[in-house]
């Protein structure tokens, strides 16, 4: 079943189907209708399935009678309020058959199985979407430019010749001055490390070999030297590994394409007409111009 659902020509007649389907509702409710309702099999086993699907279990028979009496009297009303108009001009009604309108194809493009292929293409197509930030670990020293002025370049200086100093370990947490950020930072993704430090900030550490000092590095809060202690590339990470995550970006796209696609066929059979406004100005455009006329 899986398979025949990945063929072209089956989501080409799904499509088609749908859309008859539509064209046929809709041309239908503009008929007033009579006065006979129909229970179908159909719409009880709807409504069984709904009560069970809310109560974890299926419904008495007098619970399944409640549920019909309920179907009927909805549908009396609902007649009953087409045939004194209330459906016009009422703005809360026509989203809300709009929004039922727009499910439809949501129900549909649910019935497609993405293939691995499509999958596998659709994860290097997207490949922002999915990869996975570089990761640094770091320490630091901060130098104060407010504090000290244009001595902080000779004291950046002087600062790195002490901690590269390979004769004589310093602790570089004893030098420096004082600032409300951790001195060291474990691994982090570099997106991070910008809203600490500004994006100019993160990017440069990104040339730094680990396991030196290096600096002065320029930040919002004045100069920094650094030592970069472990770095993990960006990657972007076998589909095996995020498949889930693929799988839902996979069918939120395929959603939007098909509603779209199912819009634009629909929105053939219709000639928009925008008014200008009698005051003057610039006239304003439909969504797709070449299908609309203007009248001034």
């Amino acid at each position: 079943m899986k398979t025949l659902l990945r063929e072209p020509l089956i989501h080409f007649l799904l499509i088609g189907a749908a859309l008859f389907f539509l064209f046929e509702v809709f041309e239908t409710r503009k008929e007033v209708q009579g006065n006979r309702i129909v229970i179908s099999n159909g719409q009880i086993e709807f409504l069984k399935a709904s009560f069970a699907r809310t109560r974890q279990r299926v419904p008495t028979g007098q619970e399944l009678q409640g549920l019909i009496d309920g179907f009927v009297r909805e549908e009396v009303y609902y007649r009953e309020a087409l045939s004194l108009g209330m459906d016009k001009d009422d703005f809360v009604i026509r989203r809300r058959l709009g929004q039922k309108f727009e499910l439809m194809s949501d129900d549909l493009a649910g019935i497609k199985t993405p293939s691995e292929e499509e999958l596998q293409a659709f994860l290097q197509t997207n490949q922002e979407l999915f990869k996975i930030d570089a990761q640094i670990a770091f320490r630091h020293v901060f130098i104060d430019v407010a504090k000290r002025g244009k001595p902080a370049d000779d004291e950046a200086a002087r600062l790195l010749a002490v901690l590269s100093a390979k004769e004589k370990a310093t602790n570089p947490d004893l030098l420096g001055d004082p600032l409300m950020i951790p001195k060291k930072f474990s691994l982090t993704p570099l997106g991070e490390i910008a809203k600490f430090f500004g994006e100019s900030f993160s990017l440069e550490l990104e040339k730094y070999k680990p396991g030196q000092w290096s600096g002065p590095v320029q930040s919002g809060y004045g100069l920094h030297l650094v030592r970069v202690t472990e770095y993990i590339a960006e990657k972007l990470p076998h589909l095996d590994e995020i498949r889930k995550i693929v799988e839902w970006e996979w069918a939120e796209s395929y959603r939007k394409d098909l509603k779209d696609s199912i819009y634009e066929k629909l929105r053939e059979k219709y000639t928009v007409v925008v008014e200008q406004h009698a005051g003057g100005g610039k006239t304003i455009q439909a969504a797709s111009a070449s299908r609309t006329s203007q009248m001034k």
